[in-house]
């Protein structure tokens, strides 16, 4: 059985901890905007991510200075189409309520950008930051 997709998420239950705590950490208390705070907290998280990725959740021996690379496009896209698709999604939801404060469904916004985040994080970088080389299969 393959456990990477489980590595993947106890990696990210770390990395998210960290991650989420310096994105509310700097948009409340330093009143950062969305953008600069989820930006800041993601870069963080994604530091400690990639180290633990590559030797525990994917066993990877690509080279650094590749996968770095292409860990860092990756990271770029997951982080601008997540956190753009949360927000607009959370805005569209909630744009004839008056439910939640402006305040409160920026944290809704960034909790459910980052579950988008997970899953498109997960699957480009198994398929293109840390390949897995294909087993020969008997025959």
């Amino acid at each position: 059985m393959n456990f990477t997709f489980i590595r993947f998420i106890i990696v990210g239950i770390a990395n998210t901890l960290i991650g989420l705590s310096i994105m509310f950490l700097t948009f409340h208390l330093l009143g950062l905007s969305y953008w600069m705070a989820t930006f800041i907290g993601n870069t963080a998280g994604a530091a400690f991510s990639y180290c633990l990725n590559r030797s525990f959740t994917f066993k990877s021996d690509a080279l650094i200075s590749k996968s770095l690379i292409r860990f860092a496009g990756v990271i770029l896209f997951c982080y601008f189409v997540s956190y753009y698709i949360g927000k607009q999604a959370v805005h569209f939801v909630f744009i004839h309520t008056n439910v939640f404060t402006p305040v409160i469904s920026s944290d809704i916004a960034i909790l459910a950008s980052t579950c988008i985040y997970t899953v498109l994080n997960y699957t480009l970088q198994k398929w293109i930051v840390f390949p897995q080389k294909n087993a020969k299969t008997p025959g």
